[in-house]
């Protein structure tokens, strides 16, 4: 058990927050993970992760370890379109979780990637090996796989700079005023779903998505989104601010009249250069055959 008291310095600090700062031996989501659990204390009373502290408020906390998290290796195919020494580029399937967490700890691409590829980053830890960036469950598409650190750095240096293009479709509800543009906005958790992202004035992270339509059709258009940031959910965020939102994106208000099994996205097109030849990468896939048949449905009406 380890005791504080909160000196003026940290007075309005989250408790996260300042557990963190007086032992950075474990992460913050673990200091989150023992308040949750009841294993600390605020002046003898069990509080919120969130709660802001006080001068001379005392903190006590039962250190427990972090339970060991072992990412096991599991024999599900997955589409490599490139791979070498380096890197890997997977087509991923719509439906598959990219990396193991709460309710999704065997299935993920991280399981089959840890089977299919022998070597893997480990920067981002046993959790995320390889992980550069990532898609939603139901977005399909391409992404890259780091197979050693110096390519993970490389290929976060280029997402960061915004020098690694990509390029995904997507079916919207209704038609745009606008046959191509340019969004800027800020984006941050939207307090009244914490599943869910939206557009905020202040205190979010700044978004940017160009896009263009490519098809119309009655009641729907399919459209070309480039990101030029990487927030998390930020097209399908983007789509719903244009007011409108990915066919079959519940979360974000594009229900729509036939079954799609989540939202109607797909990374066809990523380009970077390589980080250790410097030679530019270029991938193109198609969309999936569920996409297609979606789109030929369309133009009967």
């Amino acid at each position: 058990m380890k005791e504080f008291i909160v000196s003026e310095q940290f007075n309005k600090t989250r408790l996260d927050s300042f557990l963190f700062q007086m032992d950075s031996s474990f992460t913050r989501s673990h200091y989150k993970n023992l308040i949750t659990n009841g294993h600390v204390l605020v002046n003898g009373n069990c509080v919120k992760a969130g709660y802001t502290l006080k001068t001379n408020d005392k903190v006590e906390v039962e250190m427990l370890p972090p339970k060991p998290l072992e990412t096991k290796p599991e024999n599900i195919p997955i589409n490599i379109v490139y791979e070498d020494d380096d890197l890997a580029v997977i087509n991923k399937d719509k439906g598959m979780v990219v990396h193991p967490a709460n309710g999704n700890w065997e299935g993920t691409l991280v399981n089959a990637l840890l089977y299919n590829i022998k070597n893997l980053s480990g920067i981002n830890g046993v959790i995320r090996p390889g992980i550069v960036h990532r898609l939603d469950k139901d977005t399909s598409g391409l992404m890259v796989v780091a197979k050693n650190d110096f390519a993970h750095v490389e290929l976060s240096k280029q997402i960061a700079n915004k020098t690694c293009k990509r390029v995904y479709l997507a079916l919207l509800l209704g038609n745009l005023k606008q046959s191509e543009g340019v969004i800027k906005t800020l984006i941050g958790r939207d307090p009244k779903n914490r599943l869910r992202f939206t557009v905020v004035e202040n205190g979010g992270k700044f978004a940017e998505t160009h896009y263009k339509v490519l098809q119309t059709y009655k009641d729907f258009c399919l459209v070309e989104f480039e990101l030029k940031t990487g927030r998390t959910h930020q097209i399908r965020v983007h789509a719903k601010y244009l007011n409108h939102p990915i066919a079959g994106d519940d979360l974000y208000g594009g229900k729509c009249k036939f079954k799609t099994n989540g939202q109607m996205l797909h990374a066809y097109k990523l380009e970077f250069v390589h980080p250790r030849s410097h030679k530019l990468m270029q991938f193109e896939v198609g969309l999936p055959e569920y996409f297609l048949k979606i789109l030929k449905n369309l133009q009967t009406f």
